[in-house]
């Protein structure tokens, strides 16, 4: 599978934990940046994964910043994205079986190393469930 991945400063370590997670259980990570802790701006980064999952070149998405909040907010400018701000297991779980996410977001200081990757793993292997949900989202997204 490949994974677009894109954080801030604020959530460059965890990216790369998560990076390094992704990898080493065969998927493909196309890693967007930042590449370093100086501080940057979170929606240029939000933008370019977005534009790697509408057009294609990735499957998904995972958009990494301090509180998750700001780069949800950048991703879900564009109408083909469906960007999820998960917490834990369930929420990233439902995300995908309900929701369709394509984007998931994630808050470096407000979520522990342990758990963002357990989010990520729940995020990337839940299937979505189409069925009612899929008129839901039709709704809202193309």
């Amino acid at each position: 599978m490949i994974v677009a991945i894109g954080s801030d400063h604020g959530g460059f370590e965890l990216k790369q934990v998560i990076v390094e997670t992704l990898r080493n259980e065969g998927h493909v990570v196309e890693d967007i940046g930042c590449h370093s802790a100086a501080s940057v701006d979170y929606p240029d980064f939000a933008e370019q994964v977005c534009e790697m999952v509408i057009d294609g070149a990735a499957e998904y998405g995972i958009l990494i910043c301090g509180t998750g909040i700001g780069m949800s907010m950048a991703a879900n400018r564009h109408r083909k994205v469906r960007g999820a701000l998960c917490h834990d297991h369930y929420t990233a779980r439902m995300s995908r079986e309900h929701n369709n996410a394509n984007i998931l977001c994630l808050g470096a200081r407000v979520t522990g190393t342990g758990v963002a990757v357990d989010i990520v793993r729940a995020w990337l292997n839940t299937p979505f469930g189409g069925g009612r949900h899929q008129n839901r989202i039709e709704k809202f997204s193309d």
